[in-house]
């Protein structure tokens, strides 16, 4: 049996989506920034997706503009913003448990000079404190940027009170929707950017979608012939962007099944798992994604899990990163006060709607059989004696 448990890092492409792209990458194949009836019917194409994809978020179509992925959005919304409000200051507010494509950009930038950044704590279940954002805002603060759901962990940002703390001190407000959209019901009510991603939510990789609020002006980040409104130049991928309007109208109009779907796999397997022993759940109990799972084992080594596991017929990740050439672990398990011994231990498994309970079963067995596996080679381990334990109780 095989079992797909990584949704985070992406979901297969919908049969529904496929079908939708196929007529933009064959016969209608028109350029949408040309006249005749060719490309005409490419412009139509383009205008009736982002109509779509505007009322999936509940915006207006005149504040939704593609791009090339999640993480361009992300550039787009963090470059745009100091490019704005220049005059004003250069202060980023963002939180220690970001995705890289918001905590590199930032961080990039700040050693050129070019943004002062504060990096907010969470707490031991990857929360940002409003009450902490609050205090980090400053006369010169132009942007907070905090993504909605964690793709690690599946921790959910108390948005709504986040970006209402932000509009209270006339600041722009960014979140990386990346993880969430599709996937829980979201409010965007004081959220000024958002970026999200099509292959997250069964539609094809290479496309994105970002927000803009009406009546922000910001400079494009991709220059050219001026697509887009002028926000993000170069032909627009059609069949690409067809194909994330599709794949978004899907998962909202399925929200509600999709989620019990999927929330009682998870449930089933976050039971199991936290029957081994030294097992620990991350993230939020509650506030989390419904289809992810993360876990942290003691005395197991994150990457020879995930490749036992694929040994099993399970496909799944880790936040531990040695396969990248780096023994440093995963930057959100720190966040939350994992000690580096025990973040090494990661495993994430990620459902989506197609997978089933016997998979799950077949999941919670192979993860039950690794770990076990994982200890007996380990010099950290003593089934006899496991008293040793280099977990602090006080971490969670």
């Amino acid at each position: 049996m095989f079992v797909y448990a990584d949704h985070a890092a992406t979901t297969p492409l919908k049969r529904e989506v496929l079908d939708a792209m196929m007529p933009y990458l064959t016969e209608q194949y028109g350029n949408a920034s040309s006249v005749y009836a060719l490309a005409r019917d490419a412009k139509k194409a383009l205008e009736a997706a982002r109509e779509d994809v505007a009322a999936a978020l509940g915006v207006d179509r005149r504040e939704i503009y593609f791009t090339g992925s999640g993480s361009e959005s992300n550039n787009l919304a963090i470059k745009g913003a100091l490019g704005a409000l220049e005059r004003k200051g250069k202060h980023i507010i963002t939180s220690a448990t970001e995705h890289h494509a918001v905590i590199h950009t930032l961080m990039r930038l700040q050693k050129c000079g070019l943004c002062e950044l504060t990096i907010l704590p969470v707490d031991k279940y990857g929360l940002v404190s409003p009450h902490v954002l609050r205090a980090a805002i400053k006369p010169d603060t132009v942007l907070v940027t905090i993504m909605t759901a964690n793709n690690e962990i599946g921790t959910i940002q108390p948005i709504g009170e986040l970006s209402k703390v932000a509009r209270e001190h006339n600041v722009w407000f960014h979140t990386d929707a990346v993880q969430a959209a599709g996937h829980i019901p979201m409010s965007i009510e004081n959220v000024d950017m958002l970026s999200i991603s099509a292959h997250k939510f069964g539609g094809p990789k290479g496309v994105g979608a970002f927000y803009l609020r009406s009546g922000i002006k910001i400079p494009p980040l991709v220059d050219g012939g001026g697509h887009e409104g002028g926000l993000r130049s170069g032909t627009e991928n059609i069949a690409g962007i067809v194909g994330l309007a599709k794949a978004l109208k899907l998962a909202v109009d399925n929200l509600a099944s999709n989620t019990l779907k999927v929330a009682a796999i998870s449930k089933l397997v976050t039971q199991r798992l936290s029957e081994i022993p030294y097992s620990h759940l991350t993230g939020h109990p509650d506030m989390r994604l419904p289809g992810t799972v993360s876990f942290v084992f003691e005395a197991v080594e994150g990457e020879s899990l995930v490749l036992g596991l694929d040994t099993r017929g399970v496909a799944a990740s880790s936040a531990s990163a040695c396969s990248s050439g780096t023994l440093d672990p995963s930057h959100v398990l720190l966040a939350i006060g994992l000690p580096h011994e025990i973040a090494h231990g990661s495993l994430r498994l990620t459902f989506g709607e197609e997978n089933t309970t016997k998979e799950a079963e077949h999941v919670v067995k192979a993860v039950s059989e690794v770990v076990a596996k994982c200890r007996a080679m380990s010099p950290l381990w003593d089934d006899d004696k496991p008293t040793e334990r280099f977990w602090s109780e006080s971490v969670l």
